[in-house]
Formats: C-alpha cells, structure tokens, sequence
C-alpha cells in the first residue's frame, strides 16, 4: 500500500519506485477521503496517484484497496478504471467495494449519499459486470451476500487481515487475494498465505521493502 494519507504524493511515489526496484508485482492506494478515524488529515485521491505510478514504472500492476462504488457511483468508477488501463494495459487491477458503515461519516461530511446495502451491492455487481472482461477484478470481502456475488461472477475475492486458515476456506470456493500488516516477519505470513491459496498479498503496513524483496528473490 502506498503512502497516501499526506499533504502530496512525493511518500507515494518514493515507495513505488522501491516497490519497483525490489521487484514487487504492485502497488495500491487506499480510498478514502481522510484516514479512517482521523477526519483532521489529509488523504490523496487514488487514481490520480496511481495514474502517475503507472506511466512511471512500468513493471508495476496497479490498483485501488478497495475502490468504493457508493463513493462515485458505478459509471464514474468504471471510466476512472478504464482510464487508468489506457495508461498502464493488462496492469490494472480493479479492486472494488461497496463500503460499509465505517466509511460512512466520510461521506456524508461531504454531502455524499449513503446508499443502503442493497443499492450498494447493485451498483457493485454494474461495476464488475463492465470491468471483468477487460481487466482483472478483486471484490473487497463483506457480507455473506457480498462474498456470494463475488463468487457468482467469478472475480476474486479480497480478504482483509484473515488468517491462513480462513484464506484456506474462502479459497475452496473460488480465487481470492489478501490485504493487511504483515508485522515484523512478512516472509512467514507471505509463505503462510500462499500455501493458504492466497494469490496476492498486499502489504498495509510492512517494516523493509527490502525484506519482501528478499523473500521474492528466494522464491
């Protein structure tokens, strides 16, 4: 994940160019209009970010952790992706979400609906209607009926911070990646998560890009 809760994007773009030097597979950014709880800070948009990691490294899959479509709307997320794939081809993953109550305060500070989770989903299933056949789609796992609709149109499912052993079950049904702190050894919990079936795993919080470069280099 990269640093994008600052006042500019100098932290972000730095951390790219070493995710790209180490030879990691990506980077992603949070979506968010202000860190979680902190309504005080500041928060970069996503794509704009992403956008400028693109054209830059070239080696870099990019992608939002988790785009939420309740923030935008479906048609509005749907030509940001298409955008961002015009810049970077067969190199956006287009993570999506509908959100949830925890985000909520977030919206509504900015005169932003909050659209129940009916709607919510509705507009999820638009979304990766449209984009799963031109570019590879993560859904951000939730409600049993969010997991469900991701399995019924065969796009992968994001897990948050889940241990190797739920990675295991969810991986059962259907491709899923993983998101969260890998603490102080990200070699085991990379190792671990693997093994589990985790095709991804997207660092939050992560020590030494070195020490992941490291891991890559062992494989």
């Amino acid at each position: 994940m990269l640093p994008t809760y600052r006042e500019n994007a100098e932290g972000a773009l730095a951390a790219a160019e070493a995710a790209a030097t180490a030879g990691l597979d990506g980077v992603f950014a949070f979506d968010h209009l202000w860190p979680m709880g902190h309504p005080e800070r500041p928060a970069l948009a996503p794509f704009p970010v992403l956008a400028a990691v693109a054209v830059r490294w070239p080696s870099l899959c990019v992608g939002p952790l988790v785009a939420r479509v309740g923030l935008f709307g479906s048609d509005h997320l749907i030509e940001y992706f298409a955008t961002l794939d015009s810049l970077a081809p067969g190199r956006v993953i287009a993570a999506l979400g509908t959100g949830d109550h925890l985000s909520r305060d977030e919206q509504l500070a900015y005169g932003l609906p909050y659209r129940s989770a009916t709607v919510r989903r509705a507009m999820l299933a638009d979304a990766i209607g449209a984009l799963a056949p031109k570019m590879t789609v993560w859904c951000g796992a939730g409600s049993p009926a969010t997991n469900e609709l991701a399995r019924n149109l065969g796009v992968t499912l994001n897990l948050w911070d889940v241990s190797p052993a739920g990675v295991a079950e969810s991986a059962s049904s259907g491709p899923v990646s993983w998101a969260g702190p890998l603490g102080d050894d990200p070699a085991a919990v990379i190792t671990g998560l693997s093994r589990a079936g985790a095709a991804w795993a997207v660092a939050s919080a992560v020590s030494s890009i070195e020490r992941l470069a490291e891991w890559r280099s062992s494989q």
